[in-house]
């Protein structure tokens, strides 16, 4: 019962807050205009800074669970709630800035590198020594290292790594209404039933990961297609950021997040690979991700985002009763589905348009809108 109030309480602030930070926002003309590139899908100008509202439900019941339940610090450190906390601050601000001055990639990037480095800096993830290996003893990654005059543990790194993979992850996402929110609730909502397993019985994670779910809940309420706000900057990496952070803090449950934003990352990896080899930058938006090509073969924005909710959720929750090989078999049928998917859309789409080689490719030669009717 105190799971279902934690979330609950969570769920009702982001539910009171969005409409509010959605107020701010037009206000402040802080708005995502799609007349600024031809990737954009929504017709008129929507208010950006949705994740302030998750953020602050976040953040007022963190608070409240910390005086009302007073977890024990002992198991997780009150440094790691104000790692957590100041790190999803500095995202905010950083998201602020970008939605209402449209930031370069050179500056953008250094919120969540900073953010990442106060929760490594914080303590979490910087303990772990091991990590599983389905194929044998367990992998050490407690080496130490120096680098000028700091000294590093491989841990600390890789802890590092992981969360600006994630926040990257869950940043380009965000393409299609309620696409990002909707995907990292699902993560939240699979990471809480795993710190409930009898083997990991971490109830404080617990209440850590079902409290982000809540926030998530109460803004996708707004958020759904037909959005009428958005997450922003902020929002986008502040969903990898804490999905990144709680696997770690449940004691490196990688694997489980992986297989919830499998297709995802997987989609983004393509998506940069294919970005350099064509000798564009990275860190630039297009519509070469999946969940654009599912539009463009007649899917709509709903059919879309459920189809990717339900991958997510199948494997996300299937992970949940999994051991390590078993696991790395999910990982390999969900790489299977990622290929599937990405064929079958290419296939579909040539037949649907057998004399323009690529819709996107073409579409943004031209600076034209490939959802429009011609």
């Amino acid at each position: 019962m105190s799971y279902l109030f934690w979330f609950l309480l969570a769920l009702g602030l982001s539910a009171i807050l969005t409409p509010l930070i959605k107020r701010l926002a037009l206000s402040w003309r802080v708005l995502d205009n799609p007349s600024i590139s031809p990737r954009k899908i929504h017709v008129a100008p929507m208010p950006l800074l949705g994740g302030l509202a998750v953020f602050g439900a976040f953040l007022i019941t963190i608070i409240g669970y910390i005086f009302i339940s007073k977890p024990d610090f002992n198991i997780v450190p009150l440094k790691f709630f104000l790692g957590i906390l100041l790190g999803g601050g500095i995202l905010m601000l950083g998201g602020f800035l970008d939605d209402k001055y449209n930031l370069p990639p050179k500056i953008s990037w250094l919120f969540p590198a900073v953010a990442s480095l106060i929760v490594v800096l914080a303590g979490i993830g910087v303990g772990i020594k091991y990590i599983s290996n389905p194929f044998g003893s367990p992998l050490f990654i407690g080496h130490n290292f120096s680098l000028f005059t700091f000294n590093f543990s491989l841990s600390a790194l890789l802890v590092w790594l992981w969360i600006m993979g994630m926040v990257y992850t869950t940043k380009f996402l965000d393409g299609l209404d309620g696409l990002t929110s909707g995907i990292a609730l699902v993560g939240g909502l699979t990471l809480f039933a795993l710190s409930l397993n009898e083997r990991v019985d971490q109830p404080i994670t617990a209440t850590l990961a079902v409290i982000f779910a809540g926030s998530l809940f109460g803004f996708l309420i707004y958020n759904f297609h037909p959005a009428s706000i958005f997450l922003g900057e902020g929002g986008s990496t502040f969903a990898g950021f804490m999905l990144g952070v709680l696997a770690v803090v449940l004691g490196a449950k990688i694997a489980t997040a992986l297989l919830v934003m499998g297709i995802p990352i997987m989609d983004v990896a393509w998506v940069i690979v294919r970005r350099i080899f064509y000798k564009s930058s990275p860190f630039e938006g297009d519509r070469r991700h999946l969940h654009y090509r599912l539009l463009d073969i007649g899917f709509n924005q709903k059919q879309a985002v459920l189809t990717l909710y339900g991958i997510s959720a199948v494997f996300g929750f299937t992970a949940v009763f999994l051991q390590s090989l078993g696991k790395l078999i999910a990982l390999v049928l969900l790489f299977c589905v990622m290929i599937f998917l990405g064929l079958a859309t290419v296939i579909v789409y040539k037949r649907q348009h057998p004399h323009i080689p690529d819709l996107f490719d073409y579409a943004e030669k031209e600076g034209i809108d490939p959802n429009q009717k011609t």
